[in-house]
């Protein structure tokens, strides 16, 4: 008896509530009745999937009585959400979708740990789908900049983006806006990889997003969901050429191995271009470059309610000059593009993601767990040029193995959710989040010749900082969503985050032709912090077109211990503590003229306590970070997204940020420097872009188009240092794409910066300067399948 009763306890709590299971129908057609074959269909927030017969006809089965969202996407066709009520068994349901010449898809995000729609979600952020993925001629993730209101993205030629999102930005390895692709956190700038390819959609928040995510999400997050395999076989290959020698072959498949079971996807990329650079001093391309590009799923239906997924990602960079840069703004918009370097080495960056996911749709509550591991190593070939000059003064080497600069991440995250059919007027989130991450690293400032003509005393040697560190961490968080009255939505959340890190420091000397001595014998220090980060806020949905909301959230950034460096005024093992946000933000979303016209506006206002602030120094290029400041940052945005004809589509994002330090004191050459009111860096006071685009239908039959479309960015002002002395003027750059799109190819022309206009993308705060990319002209044909 008492096994019975535990096992039937075990099976409810797992949601095998059998006599509450039913099964669904329906039809879909489009705008003339017609049946859709091969359309999409899929309930939120569950492992339940169909596609329609040739008739327009799908079904599923075990489905809990309840209230869902159900998703309906077909091709050449508007995507459409719908509210269903499952209360009995054989429910049909109908649905018809307009050509998405005439009308906005929905979009569903996941930006709250669960599916839902865009409109709906209580906070600002952006979702571009697959298709303005590719409308966008998306390809990198800095790409995103000005697409996204007050979003800026940018390196400095190594392919680690710098991002700012309302200016809370980026400026150490520990990020300020978290990335997250199929739902792993990219811990760091070492471990992330940039590429974008066969992408469902991606999702930026914008603001604080500290009681979901975390640690290091102070200025929003950054969400990349790639497309899964699923249970009807579908592909593409795209090649694309362009001006530098570029070239980009992409293909990508996702198939069933046994229907309604087994499933597998894969795409790859391999791009590569001349350099966009001459280096003078060998009259050689400097930057040139290639990169492999791995994604590659197995999906597996263990039964009706669960779901395994294995994913494998990698990315092989080899890049032959990974800092063009030239010291000095005057200098390098002088000449643009040209470099002179002595010591030209290759850097050799693989990263290599894995992760494991379960999950398990249940009658009464959902759960996830996703396992994953995160390793790089970078290095340079041979000894890399430290001064960005001709002179033999300082190079860098790091070059000691594969024991070396080779980072390792291992995450595990367990997430529980409210079931997907609405039965109550609560829906809640709850998980937990641990991570280890090890992090060795080898690098030695060798001082050659010429290093008198930076001041050095003595030549023809080599100092090395070897440092080991360890960063341990765990959190817990919850999120309640409750409907206090019928239009009226209470947001709650906490999470707690635990943070433990250990760095040990050696540092040695070695003459050149001899052994390497130790100057600083190995020490080692830990340091641990702690977070906590609330949210609060009110949503108020005026009806099914118009939502209100305001809120209150927290976020922070980790702290942590210094380098060792060659300064003396910069010691080693020095402790940083975190630094917070505390940002208050209002909005508006509309949904209009029968989900044809899209505006959605916000507000925020934003203080960082703590302000954490790097020194870079140099010649080791190794960053210092200090405590100290207050920064501000108060804003505005605007997004619309209108077709307002048969075919022509028009989008605009603008925002306008305004982020200074309303305390900030520096150390230079040993003395204190004031640097109150300074404006805050990688910050563009306004970041503004118009996208239009116009789609003849030549042919129904065949769905084929002739698109053209054309984009114009505006980025305001902006500074690179934070002594503001280092500043990019306003300027404007325009895009252009037109060509033939059907069901089964694509063939178009490209035009990126067509007014090649010169401008700084990065720049160090010591003058070193990194131009935007110049003008690139190319085709793009692709094949469906």
């Amino acid at each position: 008896m008492v096994n019975k009763f535990l096992f039937g306890m075990m099976m409810w709590l797992m949601g095998f509530n059998v006599s509450g299971q039913v099964s669904i129908s329906g039809k879909v057609t489009d705008q003339q009745s017609k049946p859709l074959v091969n359309a999409a269909v899929h309930l939120l927030n569950t492992q339940q999937n169909a596609f329609t017969d040739a008739a327009g006809f799908f079904s599923m089965h075990g489905v809990a009585k309840g209230k869902y969202t159900i998703e309906i996407s077909a091709t050449n066709h508007a995507t459409i959400l719908s509210t269903i009520d499952v209360d009995g068994n054989n429910a049909s349901f109908n649905f018809q979708l307009h050509n998405s010449l005439v009308q906005l898809e929905a979009v569903t995000v996941t930006a709250e740990k669960k599916e839902e729609s865009l409109q709906n979600i209580p906070t600002a952020i952006t979702a571009l789908s697959s298709g303005r993925v590719e409308q966008l001629r998306l390809w990198n993730i800095k790409d995103i900049t000005a697409i996204v209101p007050n979003v800026y993205s940018g390196n400095s030629g190594d392919e680690r983006n710098v991002t700012s999102i309302r200016g809370i930005t980026t400026t150490s390895y520990d990020p300020a806006v978290a990335t997250y692709v199929d739902g792993v956190n990219q811990f760091s700038l070492d471990t992330y990889i940039p590429q974008l390819s066969d992408i469902e959609r991606i999702e930026i928040l914008r603001g604080p997003q500290g009681t979901l995510y975390g640690r290091n999400a102070m200025g929003g997050v950054i969400n990349i969901i790639t497309k899964q395999p699923a249970n009807h076989t579908s592909g593409f290959v795209e090649l694309n050429f362009g001006d530098y020698n570029m070239q980009r072959y992409s293909a990508g498949i996702r198939t069933p191995l046994v229907n309604d079971k087994l499933f597998f996807g894969a795409s790859m990329v391999y791009n590569k271009r001349n350099g966009y650079y001459n280096n003078q001093f060998n009259n050689r391309s400097f930057d040139r470059q290639s990169a492999l590009t791995g994604n590659y799923y197995l999906k597996w239906l263990a039964a009706a309610k669960w779901a395994i997924t294995a994913n494998l990602k990698h990315q092989n960079d080899n890049n032959n000059g990974a800092f063009p840069m030239v010291n000095g703004v005057d200098d390098a918009l002088k000449d643009p593009f040209q470099v002179n370097q002595n010591a030209v080495a290759k850097m050799i960056d693989n990263s290599l993601n894995a992760s494991l996911s379960v999950h398990h749709t249940g009658a009464y509550f959902d759960f996830s767990s996703q396992l994953a591991w995160q390793n790089n190593h970078r290095y340079y070939d041979a000894p890399l040029d430290g001064d960005f000059s001709p002179v033999d003064a300082v190079t860098i080497i790091n070059d000691y193995g594969k024991q070396w600069n080779n980072v390792k991440v291992l995450t595990h995250e367990l997430k529980f959710n409210s079931a997907a059919s609405k039965s109550s007027r609560l829906s809640w989130a709850a998980g937990t989040y641990f991570f280890h991450q090890y992090n060795p690293v080898k690098q030695a400032t060798h001082f050659g010749k010429d290093a008198g003509l930076l001041g050095v005393p003595a030549t023809d040697f080599s100092t090395i900082n070897i440092t080991k560190g360890n960063n341990t961490g765990i959190a817990v968080y919850g999120q309640i969503n409750y409907e206090l009255l019928k239009k009226l939505g209470l947001i709650a959340g906490m999470r707690y985050d635990y943070e433990n890190k250990e760095l040990e420091v050696t540092g040695e000397y070695q003459p050149d032709g001899q052994g390497a001595m130790v100057t600083t014998p190995d020490t080692a220090a830990a340091a641990h912090f702690q977070a906590v980060s609330p949210k609060l806020g009110l949503q108020y949905q005026l009806n099914d077109h118009h939502n209100v909301y305001a809120s209150y959230s927290r976020g922070f950034r980790t702290g942590g211990l210094t380098q060792l460096s060659s300064d003396p005024s910069q010691p080693p093992l020095y402790p940083y503590q975190p630094e917070y946000s505390n940002n208050v933000e209002v909005g508006f979303k509309n949904n209009l003229f029968a989900d044809r016209f899209h505006l959605n506006v916000s507000g925020f206002y934003t203080i960082v306590n703590n302000a954490q602030l790097p020194t870079l120094v140099l010649p080791e290029a190794i960053t210092v970070t200090r405590n100290t400041g207050e920064l501000t940052s108060k804003g505005a945005e605007l997004e619309v997204l209108v077709k307002p004809v048969k075919g022509f589509q028009a989008e605009y994002s603008l925002g306008y940020t305004d982020a200074q330090y309303k305390s900030l004191k520096v150390s230079q050459n040993g003395q204190s420097v004031n640097l109150d009111g300074k404006r805050q860096i990688f910050t563009p006071e306004v970041t503004s872009m118009l996208g239009l685009q116009y789609s003849w239908l030549l042919s129904t039959r065949h769905s084929l188009q002739l698109i053209a479309r054309g984009e114009w960015y505006y980025l305001g002002t902006q500074y690179f240092d934070l002594a503001n002395t280092i500043r990019q003027s306003p300027f404007h750059l325009l895009n252009a794409r037109v060509g033939l799109s059907s069901s089964h190819f694509e063939v178009f022309c490209w035009a990126r910066n067509l007014t090649n206009t010169k401008h700084i993308e990065y720049a160090y705060d010591f003058g070193a300067v990194h131009l935007g990319n110049p003008r690139t002209i190319g085709v793009t044909l692709k094949a469906l399948f």
